[in-house]
């Protein structure tokens, strides 16, 4: 019979390999993302480029609320249409 193993700590961060396979994406889209400064917030923690767990979900939440596609309040179909304003001629 084999010892039992410690309990795995939970870490709140990620790597950039962890937060992309988090996330769905390619490490090299979250690199350049950071270097653009779009994309979820990350900072250093010593010489590492981490990102905070719940500010990852967030970020996907914040990306949802502002896409049409999924927000019909942001959906131009469901606006009614404006008027042109008249030219002076």
């Amino acid at each position: 019979m084999s010892a039992p193993h410690p309990p795995r700590l939970e870490t709140s961060f990620l790597n950039l390999q962890k937060a992309a396979e988090y996330l769905g994406l390619s490490p090299n889209t979250l690199y350049i993302w950071r270097h653009r400064r779009q994309g979820p917030p990350s900072f250093h923690m010593g010489r590492r480029v981490m990102y905070r767990i719940s500010a990852l979900d967030k970020w996907v939440r914040d990306q949802e609320v502002s896409d049409s596609r999924s927000n019909a309040a942001l959906n131009p179909l469901a606006q009614k249409p404006q008027r042109r304003a008249k030219s002076s001629r």
